[in-house]
């Protein structure tokens, strides 16, 4: 039995071939990597949307169950440097949900596939006696040789993450604890970041077609695990300074939520926020934010192959990924 998603993932891999004709770059990556025409590369990228695990039907909405099966796949390509371009919807669903629960789901993938002009051209459809499961293909593109990996962080590079961290583990915990109807400001983001999460596509392009970032990779099982994800494929560690975490702001009234925003910050997952490393030579020209999204710079590279978190009182600690795995879980 394999002990990790990882080990999985290690499994399949060595089991595959690497030398297929047009293949750049196979299992292993947020998303597979062809060789298109005219200069372009394919980003191909399947994820899961399955009922109990990804959604309960009795927290969230089917629009936002819509939102968020694409919204998966489509960050995986932002985590390539790539723009989707098409999708393939397959949904297998329960028959114990009503036709009105099916049009609010694809309502909520037509919505976001609008925004950022991806096209669905096809899928499947089955009804099952069990749970509901989609399955959400993406196709995108990205320039030749543009692509960006988990692998290619060295030592000396510098660590960024996008926006916040930790927001839709909170929004989650808001949600199960009946609390989400609240007006308090710092709820209702939270809720928002949960229910509908904003894939960072432009942030990706614009890192990738300036040759930005040295690895990258979008924060969905957490920021403890996605980032322990990106030092196993670069062969390093990483130093993270705690003070620079950008850690989610709690409902103002306590009752609301009791939780500890560094570890919800650490390990919470679903964020979608873009994770990258980049040369010291050109940290310079790493924006501070980037169309009103903030960038945050971290942490950096170094060659302990450990994760290291340097806390406010300046002491290191180790830090272990504790974020989403199917297989530990």
């Amino acid at each position: 039995m394999f002990r990790t998603e990882s080990e999985f993932v290690g499994w399949l891999r060595s089991r595959t071939p690497r030398g297929a004709r047009g293949l750049r770059f196979g299992i292993g990556d947020d998303a597979a990597i062809i060789e298109g025409p005219r200069g372009r590369d394919l980003v191909l990228k399947a994820d899961m949307s399955i009922e109990g695990v990804h959604f309960r039907r009795e927290l969230h909405p089917p629009r936002s169950v819509g939102h968020r099966a694409l919204a998966r796949s489509l960050s995986d390509v932002a985590a390539m440097g790539g723009t989707p371009r098409f999708a393939l919807i397959s949904l297998a669903v329960s028959k114990r949900v009503a036709h009105a629960w099916i049009k609010q789901v694809y309502a909520g993938i037509f919505a976001l596939a609008a925004r950022f002009d991806v096209v669905v051209v096809g899928g499947d459809t089955a009804v099952v006696p069990g749970a509901t499961l989609m399955d959400v293909i993406v196709i995108g593109e990205v320039g030749r040789g543009r692509a960006v990996f988990r692998s290619g962080a060295q030592f000396g590079d510098q660590i960024y993450v996008s926006g916040a961290l930790g927001l839709s583990a909170l929004g989650l915990r808001l949600l199960r604890s009946r609390t989400g109807r609240t007006a308090d400001a710092a709820a209702a983001r939270a809720l928002r970041a949960h229910l509908h999460p904003q894939p960072r596509c432009a942030l990706g392009v614009y890192l990738a077609n300036r040759r930005l970032a040295s690895a990258l990779i979008d924060v969905s099982d957490g920021f403890s695990t996605d980032l322990d994800h990106l030092c196993q494929a670069s062969g390093v560690g990483a130093t993270i300074w705690q003070d620079r975490l950008p850690l989610p702001q709690l409902p103002a009234h306590r009752r609301l939520c009791s939780e500890d925003p560094l570890r919800l910050a650490l390990h919470g997952g679903e964020d979608y926020e873009l994770l990258f490393t980049v040369p010291p030579r050109r940290a310079g020209s790493v924006p501070t934010s980037f169309r009103g999204l903030p960038v945050h710079h971290i942490g950096e590279i170094n060659r302990s192959h450990h994760l290291v978190l340097i806390g406010s009182d300046g002491k290191p600690v180790r830090l272990r990924p504790e974020g989403y795995d199917h297989f530990r879980q």
